[in-house]
């Protein structure tokens, strides 16, 4: 998901973006330890995505006080 895609989002909905893409990290992580996970670039990059979807959501929450 792009940051144009997040932005338009309440901060509801990047909580529980949030909570999804550690879901799906950890699940990444998970495959990566049992030599099940083929693309260990996707770590990195839902690691990103965890990052972005935070600092939007902080910029939201600094926005509204």
């Amino acid at each position: 998901m792009n940051t144009a895609d997040l932005r338009q989002k309440d901060e509801a909905g990047l909580k529980d973006e949030v909570k999804s893409l550690q879901k799906a990290h950890f699940n990444l992580r998970m495959q990566k330890a049992t030599q099940q996970l083929n693309n260990t670039a996707t770590l990195g990059d839902t690691r990103r995505a965890i990052a972005r979807a935070k600092t939007i959501l902080a910029e939201k929450q600094r926005a509204a006080k």
